[in-house]
């Protein structure tokens, strides 16, 4: 229980069939009795638990992802939490792949919990999977064991909390791509054709770890950092702690290398994420910009760093007109009242939130910017953010009032519309 004492749990169970529900005590089980509409499993505890009181349940279910009928978004395009991709082999040109999609709340699909994401936990997952097979999670490979029937279980253990959507579960024939940035494993998942091209794709990662630490005076708060790319996924890529999934448009062979990494953005993006979402998770979807806004404007750090000013400005305007363009131009950034969570993830909590961090950043200045992000990690870390707490962060840092800034800009939808005009004089020339 959060404060209040209580006799019932109430859990997310998407889409699954439950077998067992029971309480475990040393070594004994006792069944519990449940309700289960298919959504939710509403449990009756054996008695009423204090705030103090700890209580270990098992669960005992098969998840059924392929008959849930779910939704996603513009932005995540299904929410089915659980994906076989070429399960049989039947697929010609395709490799069999196992991923996992958590956001917005499809985690449940395929582990009870409460799927929110002001909720964050340890976690430790074994998987079984013929040996062939390599497979990857949040935190770190703990144990393999080989099988008399040809099988292996690997066991990741997270020791560090984090919230439900970012909890991850990859396999598949990969070869793996390994650096190091100050001891801790750097890796790239990529399909055996590309393992020539990880680095080329990946390789700038140490370097952006390096870069991202130094101007949020904040340390890589994890115990390592892997990208993997899946196949048929249903976003672009995912900051799941420890194990980003990227879509396998971030292939590219040396040929198209040459002109340039067209998926450098979104890694950058995708690694900034584990300050800004991992580190500290938006307290609900209202409070998304507190997640996609720093990614987002990640992108414009990273660009002025790497290849210039010019270079992050055109990406910078570019953002801004995918945004003018979206016509979003009467959603606040931080919003309370929306028909569906997944309707945040739009061109206002991504596009239009780092632009907003830019005028705050050129308003207060750069010192003062990195400053009180350090103070917000800092403050939340392992916990929940909002836009307030930047504000106060903000406050705390430059002893300047922030409230009209987020009033406006935060709290309240628009933005600045122009009109130009100007004269030519053909014979002066001017």
């Amino acid at each position: 229980p959060h404060f209040y004492p209580t006799d019932s749990l109430r859990l997310d169970a998407k889409g699954m069939e439950i077998k067992e529900v029971a309480l475990v005590k040393g070594t004994s089980k006792s069944p519990l009795k449940y309700e289960y509409d298919g959504m939710q499993l509403n449990i009756k505890l054996d008695k009423t638990y204090t705030r103090d009181e700890k209580y270990t349940l098992y669960f005992d279910y098969v998840s059924k992802p392929d008959d849930l009928k779910v939704e996603g978004s513009a932005a995540i395009t299904d929410a089915k939490g659980l994906y076989f991709i070429n399960p049989k082999g039947e697929e010609k040109n395709k490799p069999t792949q196992i991923w996992t999609q958590g956001e917005t709340e499809a985690s449940s699909v395929w582990f009870i919990t409460i799927d929110k994401p002001n909720q964050k936990t340890t976690q430790e997952i074994s998987m079984t999977v013929p040996s062939k097979y390599v497979t990857l999670s949040n935190g770190l490979l703990a144990t393999q064991k080989k099988n008399t029937d040809g099988t292996r279980t690997d066991t990741w253990k997270m020791n560090q909390p984090h919230a439900p959507y970012l909890f991850f579960m990859g396999v598949g024939e990969y070869s793996v791509v390994k650096d190091m940035y100050k001891g801790k494993e750097v890796s790239y998942y990529v399909e055996k054709e590309y393992e020539p091209y990880a680095r080329g794709i990946f390789g700038n990662t140490p370097e952006m770890i390096k870069f991202f630490e130094e101007k949020l005076g904040v340390a890589y708060p994890w115990d390592k950092y892997a990208q993997i790319v899946g196949r048929d996924y249903v976003s672009g890529a995912m900051e799941n702690t420890t194990a980003t999934l990227h879509q396998e448009s971030a292939y590219q062979n040396g040929r198209e290398l040459v002109d340039g990494n067209v998926w450098e953005e979104t890694i950058a993006h995708e690694l900034f994420h584990h300050w800004f979402g991992d580190l500290v998770t938006a307290e609900s979807w209202s409070q998304l910009t507190v997640n996609e806004s720093f990614a987002n404007y990640s992108e414009y750090l990273w660009n002025e760093y790497k290849f210039g000013k010019d270079a992050a400005d055109e990406h910078h305007f570019q953002d801004m007109q995918g945004y003018l363009m979206s016509g979003s131009e009467k959603k606040n950034l931080v919003r309370h009242h929306y028909n569906n969570k997944e309707d945040m993830f739009d061109a206002v909590s991504y596009n239009k939130g780092g632009r907003i961090l830019h005028m705050v950043r050129n308003y207060v200045g750069d010192d003062a910017f990195y400053a009180s992000l350090k103070n917000y990690l800092n403050t939340n870390k392992f916990k929940t953010g909002e836009a307030e707490q930047l504000r106060l962060s903000l406050e705390e840092m430059t002893g300047k009032d922030m409230n009209w800034f987020f009033n406006q800009w935060y709290y309240s939808a628009g933005h600045p519309k122009l009109k130009i005009n100007y004269n030519y004089d053909d014979a002066a020339g001017k």
